[in-house]
């Protein structure tokens, strides 16, 4: 399925900034899922391109004194596979996906959740399918109840949040029995409810030593598919956000984001 996106992030500020750099991490690769036909960014300001540690491909965008705005937008092309398996040879070896992050680090109650679940359940791909299924029937989507800093033990702990904490949960229950996991954001067609078109999911290392990785989206519980975009991976979401950073001055903010995933025939 090819899709057309548009994802415009918009800062307006009550007084003149003295300076602010972002990090945009909105420009997605070629994997074993998805073929990028085009993309590009639009910004105020000329973008410095980079690959960070994660193997992502980002963009740094600075903006000097006196603005009182700051805008990117991101469009192009892409289309998806429909595959739920890929090697990533780029990223970094994937036991490093073993060790917690801030956001994405089990508690003493998710840990032996987590382990009481993949007791006696053979292979990592069933393993990895019984806790996204623990998941989906712990953490029930409600927008509202948590936010951007929200940890995973936090989800657990109230058995609610969006598509960030249940993929957030999902990598932490994996770490904790020992399959390396990690954070994915990107974007979903889901025909009719556009607040859905910005999402997160988890993958699963099955085989480090071949680099494999099984796409699993507790939200929607299925397999990563044709209607899942990726834009980026890391350990969780604060290593992959679509934007983030600094600014100096700017007084009080307000942040507008709109995104558009349109399928093509």
């Amino acid at each position: 399925m090819k899709y057309q996106i548009r994802h415009r992030t918009h800062y307006r500020y009550t007084q003149p900034l003295r300076s602010a750099t972002q990090t945009l991490c909105l420009t997605p690769r070629h994997t074993d899922t998805q073929i990028v036909h085009h993309w590009r960014l639009d910004s105020p300001t000329p973008l410095q391109a980079q690959t960070d540690a994660w193997g992502n491909r980002s963009h740094v965008l600075a903006v000097g004194a006196g603005a009182r705005m700051l805008q990117c937008e991101a469009t192009g092309m892409v289309e998806a596979l429909g595959a739920s398996m890929q090697t990533d040879p780029l990223g970094p070896d994937p036991r490093l996906y073993l060790m917690p992050s801030a956001l994405a680090r089990a508690d003493e109650a998710l840990r032996r959740s987590a382990l009481a679940t993949v007791r006696g359940v053979e292979g990592s791909r069933a393993q990895a399918l019984a806790l996204a299924a623990l998941v989906a029937a712990r953490i029930r989507y409600q927008p509202g109840c948590t936010n951007a800093s929200t940890t995973a033990a936090e989800a657990w702990l109230g058995g609610a949040g969006v598509c960030q904490d249940q993929a957030h949960v999902l990598v932490a229950a994996c770490r904790a029995v020992g399959l390396p996991a990690r954070y994915v954001s990107g974007y979903f067609h889901a025909p009719g409810s556009p607040e859905l078109a910005s999402h997160a999911w988890a993958q699963v290392c099955l085989d480090p030593a071949v680099r494999s990785w099984l796409g699993l989206d507790v939200t929607h519980h299925c397999v990563v598919d044709e209607r899942h975009v990726q834009i980026a991976v890391g350990p969780d979401y604060a290593a992959c956000a679509p934007v983030r950073g600094v600014r100096s001055g700017g007084g009080g903010e307000q942040l507008t984001v709109s995104v558009e995933v349109t399928p093509l025939a």
